[in-house]
């Protein structure tokens, strides 16, 4: 009876770290379309008819990706009928991933009409399911090397462990300003930023911090990527996940920040809530981007 128990805990928490890493493969595939308008506007137009064939077209297309990586830890060749199931529970995480998004971004309103509503789900979940589909081929997971270089040699002094904890942090900031500057770069300039910024209040401001946090931390230290255990054991001032995750978080936000200057839609002569709620905004793909450059040194 014991056995049986621990047998279907196991299965519900393997499932559980499944849906986690296809929800982070979503995010980190599908979050730049979040920030177009025109797919806002597309999907609020859109006729059942066309709507109908999005889905089956994703249908299609998360299918074929299923057959060969998928979301799932398990990599070996799957069954139709098992890459079906996949593909409806990869578009179901998809669905649910860019309702939440839209409505954290104030796109979807309880008040919504229902087919606009179901447009925009329907359009921006696209790009979220295809990433779900592709969370194993995004950053796969890497066991085998993970006992690599773990193992510090003995009678290190003191100077030269701070100096290699300076070097992994440095490196860690380093990727992240990197990663971030890769996801955000192309939505800083556009006007969207600007958009969502003026309808975000502050306790969805909160909002907004919690989630970045959450996907970040989950990219890096749950969802089963490439060399997480390496990652619990990276060395470094900041090498909890925690303080990592926030750290990190800081930092995308400065990067966010400073791309918006960059481009010209933050000048030193505005308010500094401008500032805030503009770096926000931004500063959640950037937090994505920057969480998938840490996995990738």
């Amino acid at each position: 009876m014991e056995v049986q128990k621990k047998l279907q805990k196991n299965i519900w928490k393997s499932e559980i770290n499944d849906i986690i890493r296809g929800a982070c493969g979503g995010f980190l595939f599908g979050i730049p379309l979040l920030y177009t308008m025109e797919v806002w506007w597309i999907g609020s137009l859109a006729k059942p008819q066309l709507m109908m064939l999005a889905i089956a077209l994703m249908f299609i297309g998360v299918f074929l990706l299923n057959q060969t990586e998928g979301f799932r830890k398990s990599r070996h060749q799957k069954r139709p009928y098992e890459a079906a199931i996949d593909t409806v529970e990869a578009i179901a995480i998809g669905l649910a991933c860019s309702t939440f998004v839209l409505f954290l971004l104030q796109e979807l309103k309880l008040d919504s009409p229902l087919k606009e509503a179901l447009g925009k789900i329907i359009f921006e979940s696209v790009p979220f399911a295809l990433g779900v589909a592709l969370a194993n081929q995004f950053l796969g997971d890497a066991d085998s090397t993970n006992a690599q270089g773990q193992t510090a040699p003995q009678g290190n002094s003191i100077t030269k462990k701070q100096c290699n904890d300076l070097q992994a942090t440095f490196a860690d900031l380093g990727a992240t300003v990197i990663g971030a500057t890769v996801i955000a770069f192309n939505i800083a300039p556009t006007d969207e930023v600007s958009m969502l910024a003026a309808t975000v209040s502050p306790p969805w401001q909160l909002g907004i911090i919690a989630t970045s946090l959450v996907i970040s931390y989950g990219i890096v230290f749950q969802a089963g990527f490439s060399d997480q255990q390496k990652r619990r054991q990276q060395k470094g001032i900041f090498q909890r996940p925690s303080s990592e995750t926030i750290m990190s978080y800081l930092v995308s936000l400065l990067a966010a920040a400073m791309m918006l200057w960059f481009f010209q839609k933050l000048t030193l002569s505005d308010p500094w809530t401008m500032w805030l709620d503009h770096t926000l905004m931004l500063g959640l793909p950037a937090t994505i981007g920057g969480a998938a450059g840490r996995l990738a040194i």
